[in-house]
């Protein structure tokens, strides 16, 4: 079999004693790339930013029954607390969170959707399930690619 040498030439020696295929990371970063323009957009058209849909998501995906804390909004979001308690307070003001005292804390708040901002979700939920979706072979290949095994062509 003969190698293609500029494939070989884009894998390097990295200093452990894996080698670093640069072209699947560039693919596999464009991807993401990809989807984040796609989601930021259609946050918009949503009325969102994308910093807000991602709270929601948070909210409804990671928080209990009773809702999420601004800490692990915080934490989940990779933000300062003071930048998730910013965010959540401008999610409430335009009535997509409510703010209710944690039921097992009286010191805390928990962060909990409104009908308006769970049927927002809902909508952006299935455009991106539906654009991950069309996107998921191209992810498993490269994917693949990166883990070190190979499917067979």
């Amino acid at each position: 079999m003969i190698k293609n040498p500029k494939a070989d030439s884009r894998r390097v020696r990295s200093g452990g004693s894996q080698s670093v295929d640069y072209r699947s990371l560039a693919e596999f970063r464009y991807a993401i790339r990809r989807f984040l323009a796609f989601s930021e957009a259609a946050a918009g058209e949503a009325g969102l930013t994308a910093q807000q849909h991602q709270a929601l998501l948070t909210i409804k995906g990671v928080g209990e029954a009773d809702g999420l804390s601004i800490g692990e909004l915080a934490t989940r979001l990779l933000v300062r607390q003071h930048t998730a308690a910013e965010l959540a307070n401008r999610l409430e003001e335009a009535g997509l969170v409510r703010r209710l005292p944690d039921p097992n804390d009286g010191r805390r708040v928990l962060l909990t959707l409104t009908p308006e901002s769970e049927k927002r979700l809902q909508s952006l939920s299935g455009i991106h399930l539906d654009e991950i979706n069309s996107m998921a072979p191209q992810l498993v290949s490269i994917l693949t690619k990166l883990s070190g095994t190979r499917t067979e062509e």
